[in-house]
């Protein structure tokens, strides 16, 4: 036993000693959703009710989820989260924090409205912008983000359900694919993300 340890040891050791041997940098983690065709251009009523595309923003770094401002507990839970850690992200590094711009695209074509929008997102942090549209063009930007939504069957007192896909998606300063961040972890994970991927 005491030699099967030692040559587990011994084998990561020497490839770094050889790596270093060689002047040779260990490669830098790459992005988990590198290449991933995920993305695009769009253009969707702000909460100001003013248009408002994607590439209005190229240069920053970019998150975005798709949910409901009547969600009654994972859009309000996942987004409290993500707006958290990039607060946290912020007040570490102020510049690079302000390098990221936070997005919430509300889904419910009935209640979503720019006046709601901005009413929810007021509510978890200065900077985050609310989108809203029609269902055929809201339907065609999800799927250009791997998400999707439908509503669901209404309830007794007259409300309904949207269901929805609930990931939070990390964007480059190109619009580029870089990771999701883990809203389910909790804040101090969201904040350990995007410092690991905003430069």
């Amino acid at each position: 036993m005491p030699r099967l340890k030692s040559l587990s040891f011994a084998l990561p050791l020497a490839a770094i000693t050889m790596l270093g041997g060689c002047g040779d940098k260990v490669p830098a983690e790459r992005p988990p959703l590198e290449g991933a065709a995920l993305g695009g251009d769009f253009t969707l009523t702000a909460e100001d009710g003013k248009p408002l595309s994607w590439n209005d923003f190229q240069g920053k770094y970019r998150t975005i989820y798709f949910g409901y401002t009547f969600c009654p507990d994972v859009c309000p839970v996942d987004t409290q989260r993500a707006m958290a850690g990039l607060k946290q992200f912020e007040k570490a590094h102020p510049d690079l924090g302000a390098r990221v711009q936070p997005f919430f695209v509300g889904v419910d074509t009935q209640r979503d409205t720019p006046e709601v929008l901005r009413e929810f997102t007021d509510n978890f942090h200065p900077r985050l912008i609310g989108l809203t549209g029609d269902e055929k063009t809201l339907t065609e930007v999800a799927a250009k983000f791997a998400a999707s939504f439908s509503k669901g069957e209404p309830a007794p007192g007259g409300g309904y359900l949207v269901n929805h896909t609930n990931v939070t998606l990390l964007f480059g300063p190109k619009g580029e694919p870089i990771a999701t961040l883990p809203t389910d972890e909790g804040a101090e994970a969201v904040a350990a993300e995007l410092e690991k991927w905003v430069h």
